[in-house]
């Protein structure tokens, strides 16, 4: 996941609390969190995302890959996905997973959320999962208006957070395990600052066990919005 300007052996968006110099441990982790129901949850997500046979996918904060791979069965081979990250390491080891199949092959590039350093209206859909809430709250506004910039006017956004519990123990467990960040989660707040970057809101909901999300798109028709400085 792309965490601002991250760096070397700070935790990771993808499982918090686990450095971003084990990739395979915090993969081992995230399957452990979701208690056998992750490969269920993101092809959820990949389907939510609306993306079509043919797409060109951008998912912003890949981590190693994981939705990065679902997206590319979405879009079959005619389509192309693109995973950002800012960690080497994490992306050497989403390459080393990646197997083309019936999907698109996966391309990754290092990179940070806030600046993607890619073309204006390149892409058909756009995905990030689990990386928002790692952003210093000032950067989140400008990392969804990159998202924005990048998408062609029609495409579509789907953002995904964790949600916390709703019970003491949970919220317990989690904090414990995944770190303040992740169960003190203001998920109420997502849709409002999706929304502020120019997207409209076309759906939120929740994805068991621990995920939610807001669908978006970019309107076929509308002022620009400005880049952050």
């Amino acid at each position: 996941m792309a965490i601002g300007r991250l760096m070397q052996g700070k935790p990771h968006a993808d499982t918090p609390g686990v450095t971003i110099g084990a990739p395979r441990t915090y993969e081992l982790c995230g399957a452990f969190c979701f208690a056998g129901r992750r490969n269920r949850a993101f092809t959820r997500l990949a389907a939510l995302s609306g993306a079509q046979r043919g797409d060109r996918v951008l998912d912003v904060g890949c981590g190693t890959g994981y939705l990065t791979r679902r997206m590319a069965l979405a879009v079959g081979p005619e389509g192309s996905v693109t995973g950002v990250d800012p960690s080497p390491s994490v992306l050497a080891y989403a390459r080393r997973k990646d197997r083309a199949g019936q999907g698109a092959a996966c391309g990754y590039r290092e990179g940070v959320a806030e600046d993607l350093g890619l073309p204006d209206g390149s892409f058909d859909t756009v995905v990030t999962s689990l990386m928002l809430h790692h952003l210093p709250e000032e950067l989140r506004p400008t990392a969804l208006k990159e998202m924005w910039r990048v998408l062609r006017p029609g495409g579509r956004l789907l953002v995904v957070e964790f949600r916390p519990p709703n019970s003491a123990l949970g919220r317990h467990l989690v904090h414990g395990g995944l770190g303040h960040a992740m169960s003190h989660n203001r998920t109420d707040l997502l849709d409002g600052i999706v929304a502020g970057a120019g997207f409209e809101i076309r759906g939120t909901g929740d994805v068991r066990p621990w995920l939610t999300y807001v669908q978006g798109a970019r309107p076929m028709s509308e002022e620009p919005v400005p880049r952050m400085g």
